[in-house]
């Protein structure tokens, strides 16, 4: 298959990098990594007003019915830019597991909000470490839900959660709206995403799906995050990358340029490579959503984003030496939002045990 965007395809991911280039600034993002609860709306709003947050929904429900392949190129630039917001990838899980998974009435109730971006989603299907775990922390009990769902990104801002609850023997994915529910703020690496503690008693809940299909469904919705949460970590990459490298070609040591030492350009060569195989993995990954190897594609996709992304940081900053950690250079925004990505729907050993599921044929 061709990895090579077409010409509509390419006029997306130009468009999307220069609005968020005219609104996107590091002095308003980087109050927001040591403010709890806080993300950046100026953000949100463009997503809102550019129709991203309808971009792979279907028309029927206020979408513009394109795919993983478009949002994942508006996710890159939003990458790029450190956007200071999770709802991108949590809205999208959130409206995706409604249009696969739910009724007529959850679709038409829930979707065009969703597709709005006037509703926020968010995900909540870990329990600690575990992006997916085998016996749900959630209980749903007909339709009330009780338990506390831990460290949900975006959660913090949210109106609805679809949310993986009952036993290991009979799980369910179910929405839950979190009008009655609480939430306690969690001060993290990242604050801007929003990261939340939600606490359910006896809270209304709309079953979407139960029994063995409810568990393969909440991988799959993990899966679909992941693809768009991989080409994010990718536009980060890319970022750091090209932030070495100008600095490289431009900062001087004993009479010419730091890039002419070998030590810093086969760095900067290595992170090259690191990039484009994440571009790669993240492109093939979003081509093949709908087919029986998505998953696969999807574990690729993310294991390859994270390497990347966690390396270009870190390199980008020890190629600028102690100007890199100064908070007025910016790249603590980089730094800090590739950690909490590396975290975010599912840890690299998470991807590695559902990579080796999916090639050796075991379930999840």
């Amino acid at each position: 298959m061709t990895i090579l965007y077409d010409e509509g395809q390419q006029a997306i991911a130009t468009e999307s990098r220069r609005v968020l280039e005219a609104r996107v600034d590091k002095d308003d993002l980087l109050p927001l990594l040591e403010t709890t609860g806080r993300y950046h709306e100026g953000f949100w709003t463009t997503a809102r007003e550019q129709g991203w947050t309808a971009l792979a929904l279907p028309e029927a429900c206020g979408g513009l019915d394109l795919g993983l392949v478009e949002l994942g190129l508006i996710a890159h630039q939003a990458g790029r830019s450190v956007s200071g917001a999770p709802f991108l990838t949590s809205s999208f899980g959130a409206a995706k597991a409604i249009q696969l998974y739910g009724s007529e009435e959850q679709k038409q109730r829930w979707l065009p909000g969703l597709a709005s971006g006037q509703t926020i989603g968010a995900v909540a299907f870990a329990s600690g470490a575990d992006a997916l775990p085998v016996a749900p922390v959630l209980a749903l009990r007909g339709d009330r839900l009780s338990g506390t769902a831990t460290g949900v990104p975006g959660g913090l801002a949210a109106d609805v959660a679809i949310v993986l609850a009952g036993t290991a023997e009979a799980p369910a994915l179910a929405i839950a709206p979190l009008d009655g529910a609480g939430r306690t703020a969690i001060d993290s690496f990242d604050n801007s995403r929003c990261f939340a503690d939600l606490v359910f008693v006896d809270t209304p809940a709309e079953l979407l799906v139960s029994g063995p299909e409810a568990r393969a469904a909440a991988l799959h919705i993990l899966a679909l995050q992941a693809v768009i949460a991989a080409h994010e970590q990718t536009g980060g990459a890319e970022a750091m990358m090209e932030i070495a490298r100008d600095y490289a070609v431009t900062r001087k040591a004993f009479g010419q340029p730091i890039g002419a030492f070998q030590s810093i350009k086969h760095r900067i060569a290595e992170l090259y490579g690191l990039v484009e195989l994440a571009r790669a993995n993240a492109i093939h990954a979003a081509a093949r959503e709908g087919q029986s190897d998505f998953i696969t594609a999807a574990a690729a996709a993310r294991l390859s984003a994270t390497e990347a992304y966690d390396t270009a940081a870190r390199d980008c900053v020890q190629i600028h030496g102690g100007i890199g950690v100064t908070w007025e250079l910016g790249l603590h925004l980089h730094t800090r939002r590739a950690r909490s990505l590396a975290i975010e729907q599912g840890n690299m050993l998470f991807w590695e045990d559902i990579l080796v599921d999916q090639l050796t044929g075991e379930t999840a």
